[in-house]
């Protein structure tokens, strides 16, 4: 069965309630005692029977337990396999939900050929892009053919024996969902400059929270059942199990956006104990107040209605009059009609909406609009958002910024991070451009909705998410909370890489940015320019890559930003030289006649170091060499022990040591005579012939992140980048070459 969105989020608010009050029916009662439960010790096809039922009513979260108990005695099951994930999915407990679609699919395949489909939007609401992938392209090749299963005329079930249409459907969603798991692991990646924090218990509770209204930059208006326990179908309070307007001040501190303990909202004479009460909003003059009415039936078919309350003036005084249908057919029959938004559009007031009514519609819910008629109060006939902003699927939760003229809203029928995603869009309000998603971390790999900016200030914001961290009743993703999105500043490290020799610019490379946890960004570069985007509290080195050259680093610190500090550009230069036969590194020492190095070799090894990390496709060998005083087998293993002396420091720095080979020559290849022309002691000569040298023996191209042309000038995952070269892969074994001293 298709359960709409709006059941969903809602779910948490109505099957437990469903649920005992279906008990109630069959003379039944819940039992916190699971050994206690008379349905625990009905027969499997009686516990079968009830777990179905519960199921068709969508008593979710209670189904799972009998089709747990059922699976227990017969694991290879593949319907209470596939029951018990789609149990799951409906209340967005995206793990096992993965965990059991993915079995159901290696139990037979073709028994629930949506089952790698449902396995795929599940991985990936869990944030397990790569997996998710694999699940998709297994849905592709499993279903190349349309042609319609034999149906059982005694089993209907659409998931055992979907429709052609359907599954051309799914195929076509299948491609936008690989294009979301890219997108998303990109995003996460290089995230945008926000960081999003919940608003704490005092707003969000263990049920879900909807629909963020700022009241200027001081308090906050949203709906909630305000419980944190579960509810109770004898003797509940019906106005906690109903959602009503709560507000909440910001309270004063050194935690920044923490909130008051919230008190009852009855502006627009919105209470109404007998339905859920949300998404209100001010009209922009203040004067008018719109929110929603939404009611199940017992199909669990939730409807809403918009209504509208107005403040003037009688004889006893100024206050808000009883609210009504917002009139102009924006109330639909046989529609719902939900999420009311009214802003400026140009010199027009507009009311946004979302709704499933059908003429004119693109899919399932639509943004719609309606202008409202300054001198008479009237609605114009809605009309449909258009499709640039809608789809075959939903998209909800309008919100309109006049200040910056863009529409935001979410939707899960465009490629997305997780569910619903936040998208802005240019224009309105039946023309848009610039249809643009939000990006990480404002959405998640779980679903966002409600997003709203302050009205005031820094563009700060709120979301309404199920994303790890909410206050969770059944399980970590269950319910929605509203967080709190704050503005970071928007820093940027910009540059070029270039010849050392010559300054020019070096093209088709690739720019490594690395931060102090060793997680890195890339950029291919394709003129030898490249920029990131940088996070406060981090330090970033950054190296380029080219077959046949060697980088250096250019060092960044957000380390000291503020997030009241303005935005920043850094920009900075790379050098890279040819790839030669030697290079010189001064000052190892060690103790006469020892192996131990000399604090004062550390500034020459840490160049050492860091040329090897910013070039970890070179191996190379060290080589380490004396005077000629003393016996050659002497000399022979001094100079051994202080070439692996050196290996071992750089080891402990953190370079591999199968990039490392230490070998020991003694007194041979002097680089200079031990004595004079006249046969005299020569120090200065010795002192040359004391030394270590670094020979680059291998150059592995798969080692590299070599550049792509097709990818040129973007941020990549480095996972696309790591591909084998297809020039001569022959290692390159130019010399590189230190000298040190014996002390």
């Amino acid at each position: 069965m298709r359960k709409t969105w709006l059941y969903i989020i809602l779910a948490t608010i109505v099957v437990t309630f469903q649920y005992d009050s279906n008990a109630q029916k069959l003379n039944t009662q819940k039992f916190r005692n699971k050994a206690a439960d008379p349905i625990g010790k009905l027969s499997d096809t009686k516990k079968l029977n009830w777990a179905d039922f519960l199921y068709k009513t969508g008593s979710y979260f209670n189904a799972v337990d009998y089709y747990q108990q059922l699976k227990a005695n017969d694991e290879r099951n593949p319907y209470y396999t596939y029951q018990l994930a789609t149990c799951y999915r409906f209340t967005r407990d995206y793990v096992p939900a993965a965990h059991y679609y993915a079995e159901a699919y290696d139990m037979g395949k073709k028994i629930y050929p949506l089952s790698s489909y449902w396995a795929g939007i599940m991985f990936k609401q869990q944030g397990e892009y790569q997996t998710a992938i694999g699940y998709f392209k297994k849905f592709l090749a499993d279903n190349k053919k349309l042609a319609p299963k034999d149906r059982n005329p005694l089993n209907d079930d659409p998931e055992r024996y979907p429709d052609p249409k359907v599954l051309k459907d799914k195929k076509k969603l299948v491609q936008i969902e690989i294009d979301g798991c890219i997108m998303a692991m990109n995003s996460i990646k290089n995230p945008e400059p926000y960081t999003v924090i919940n608003c704490g218990p005092n707003v969000n509770t263990s049920y879900t929270e909807l629909a963020p209204f700022p009241l200027g930059d001081s308090a906050l208006l949203f709906s909630t059942m305000g419980r944190n326990a579960v509810i109770e179908a004898n003797g509940y309070d019906k106005l906690n199990y109903k959602e009503h307007f709560l507000t909440s001040h910001k309270q004063a501190g050194p935690v920044v956006d923490s909130f008051q303990w919230p008190l009852p909202f009855y502006d627009g004479s919105s209470y109404d104990e007998n339905v859920h009460v949300g998404n209100g909003c001010f009209s922009p003059g203040g004067d008018r107040f719109y929110f929603t009415k939404c009611s199940e039936g017992d199909t669990q078919v939730i409807t809403c209605q918009i209504f509208v309350s107005e403040f003037g003036k009688n004889n006893a005084g100024q206050h808000w009059g009883l609210p009504e249908l917002v009139p102009g057919n924006v109330n639909e029959p046989g529609s719902s009609n939900t999420m009311p938004f009214v802003a400026k559009v140009g010199k027009k007031e507009v009311l946004f909406f979302s709704s499933n009514r059908k003429l004119q519609s693109r899919g399932g819910y639509d943004i719609w609009y309606s202008i409202i008629d300054p001198r008479n109060k009237s609605y114009r006939r809605p009309q449909n958002g258009g499709k640039q902003i809608n789809t075959k699927a939903d998209e909800i939760t309008p919100y309109y910024d006049s200040r910056v003229n863009k529409l935001y809203f979410a939707t899960n029928g465009l490629k997305s991070l997780g569910g619903f995603d936040i998208y802005s869009a240019d224009g309105g309000p039946s023309r848009y451009t610039n249809v643009h998603n939000m990006g990480y971390p404002i959405n998640s790999s779980a679903d966002e909705l409600y997003y709203i900016k302050d009205p005031v200030g820094k563009p700060d914001a709120y979301v309404v998410s199920n994303r790890i961290g909410s206050y969770a009743l059944k399980n970590p993703t269950c319910c929605n909370d509203i967080w709190r999105i704050q503005a970071e500043p928007k820093l940027v490290v910009k540059g070029t890489v270039k010849l050392r020799k010559t300054g020019e610019l070096i093209t088709q490379s690739v720019v490594k940015k690395v931060d102090q946890k060793g997680e890195m960004d890339t950029y291919n570069s394709e003129d030898g320019n490249f920029i990131f985007n940088m996070q406060r509290g981090h330090a970033y080195v950054l190296t380029a890559d080219k077959q046949g050259y060697t980088s250096s680093r250019a060092s960044v610190s957000t380390m000291e930003i503020k997030r009241s500090d303005p935005d920043d550009t850094v920009e900075v230069t790379i050098f890279m030289d040819t790839m030669k036969t030697s290079f010189s590194v001064s000052n190892i020492y060690y103790d006469y006649d020892k192996s131990t190095l000399r604090p004062e070799s550390v500034a020459g090894l840490d160049s050492v170091v860091h040329f090897l990390a910013d070039n970890p496709s070179l191996t190379i060998e060290i080589y380490s060499y004396t005077d000629n005083k003393g016996k050659d087998e002497y000399n022979l293993a001094l100079s051994q022990r202080r070439a692996q002396s050196v290996l071992d420091y750089l080891e402990k720095s953190g370079i591999n040591k199968d990039r490392l080979t230490a070998k020991g020559f003694g007194s041979k290849n002097p680089h200079a005579s031990n004595a004079t022309v006249d046969g005299k002691d020569n120090p200065e000569g010795r002192q040359l012939n004391r030394r270590t040298e670094f020979r680059i023996i291998s150059d592995i191209p798969t080692r590299r992140v070599i550049y792509s042309s097709d990818k040129k000038g973007t941020l990549d995952l480095q996972q696309n980048l790591h591909v084998e070269s297809e020039e001569d892969d022959s290692p390159a074994k130019p010399g590189a070459k230190e000298k040190d001293e014996d002390n």
